[in-house]
């Protein structure tokens, strides 16, 4: 009995694995201008349409902002590197990457969250608790520039397909190894296979990602005709603000706000030349 588990196993894993090189091979991508090769196995659209249906529970039970003033001037900045994206790709002869795009923003009232998000399709929420960093229009355009740079490379698509990928994969370890990160987990308490996922590739990743966001965000911000050297001074008054409080960077999915000054500070001049305000 044993010899036959073997062989359906080793069969199971052949199976698997040949699917799995398939779906990688012909699911690749590369980010738009930087050429980052990306993995896209879920589709767009799918992610979208779940993204609005959560997007639609957040405005229904989170207490969002009566501040119409500070509302209408993120929808401006918004719009604004909105058109500016579209009008570069129309420049470039590229299709727009934002074109299914349903675009929305809402601001939400916690003073307490430092923070802005953005979710697939162009669902961005921007909390009052960010405005004390932003402090301006050109600091608050560097903030939303970096969460508009997230839907268009297609982030979330990118992360829950290697999700998609990391929990075949990690089913497919545990049957290799006869069960034995189950059995671990189960004895031990901790999920192992999760905590590997996170310290040794999923962090790794994100930072990625946000480094990468950080670079496009400045882009689309300079494109649409705002002052990105504002953004190296919203990363020193977020420095002051947490005051060495901030995560070990290895711990963390983004980067410590200390190496995000240095590489902003290393791309803003070249930017400014290479991508002039469009609009």
């Amino acid at each position: 009995m044993r010899k036959i588990n073997n062989i359906n196993r080793r069969k199971f894993l052949e199976i698997i694995g040949y699917c799995s090189c398939g779906l990688v091979i012909n699911s690749c991508s590369t980010a738009p201008i930087t050429d980052r090769k990306q993995l896209k196995l879920l589709p767009e659209s799918t992610l979208n349409a779940q993204a609005a249906q959560i997007y639609e529970n957040v405005k229904k039970k989170t207490k969002l902002s009566n501040d119409k003033n500070q509302l209408n001037e993120i929808k401006e900045i918004g719009n604004r590197i909105q058109d500016a994206v579209s009008a570069y790709f129309a420049s470039i002869n590229e299709a727009d990457p934002t074109n299914n795009f349903q675009w929305e923003y809402i601001l939400i009232d916690n003073d307490k969250i430092k923070n802005a998000w953005c979710m697939p399709g162009g669902k961005i929420a921007v909390y009052t608790g960010i405005l004390k960093i932003t402090k301006n229009t050109h600091g608050l355009a560097a903030v939303m520039g970096h969460e508009i740079a997230h839907a268009v490379a297609k982030h979330s698509v990118e992360r829950a397909s290697r999700a998609l990928i990391l929990n075949v994969g990690t089913q497919i370890a545990d049957i290799a190894s006869g069960g034995a990160l189950s059995r671990t987990s189960r004895a031990t308490g901790v999920d192992v296979a999760g905590m590997l996922r996170h310290f040794g590739i999923d962090n790794p990743f994100g930072r990625k990602q946000e480094k990468e966001a950080d670079y496009l965000g400045l882009i689309f911000s300079s494109l649409a005709g705002y002052d990105i050297r504002e953004s190296v001074k919203i990363w020193e008054r977020m420095k002051e603000t947490f005051k060495g409080k901030e995560p070990p960077e290895w711990m963390s999915t983004h980067p410590s706000s200390e190496k995000r000054i240095v590489l902003l500070k290393q791309w803003i001049p070249g930017i400014i030349i290479d991508y002039p305000p469009i609009l």
